[in-house]
């Protein structure tokens, strides 16, 4: 048996680099993935890639709507979440002395705002030993 047989699991991001790499091992492993990415075409590029076991879900873990529609869509098609790999983020890059506002809230609302959320809303879905 795999040790992740039977186990279902989010990652955010898992549309590419490390969140993709890891949906790949966790299905690998016998999980049941969802993987989160903004935009449709490298979701569904994803998805192919992976080949089974996986769901893809378009959305932004800035949006907490989004955030919402995701675990409304896990609880209605698994019933339960056992693992969350909150990996998406950005690096915007900027000097100091050039970072807007709008670029300060763009970086903390996916990296910090999204991360917080996904974890918080994801708790009622995992059950003890999650």
């Amino acid at each position: 048996m795999n040790k992740l047989e039977r186990k279902i699991a989010l990652i955010t991001g898992g549309n590419s680099g490390i969140g993709l790499a890891t949906a790949k091992q966790f299905v690998n492993d016998g999980a049941h993935v969802f993987i989160t990415g903004r935009r449709d075409p490298e979701l569904a590029r994803a998805v192919k890639e992976i080949g089974r076991n996986v769901t893809g879900v378009q959305g932004d873990v800035s949006s907490l709507v989004d955030l919402d529609r995701l675990l409304a869509q896990i609880k209605r098609e698994k019933g339960k979440l056992d693992t969350v790999f909150a990996n998406a983020g950005a690096a915007l890059l900027a000097p100091l002395g050039k970072i807007t506002e709008e670029h300060f809230d763009s970086l903390f609302n996916s990296n910090v705002k999204g991360l917080l959320f996904t974890v918080q809303k994801a708790l009622p879905l995992m059950p003890d030993g999650a």
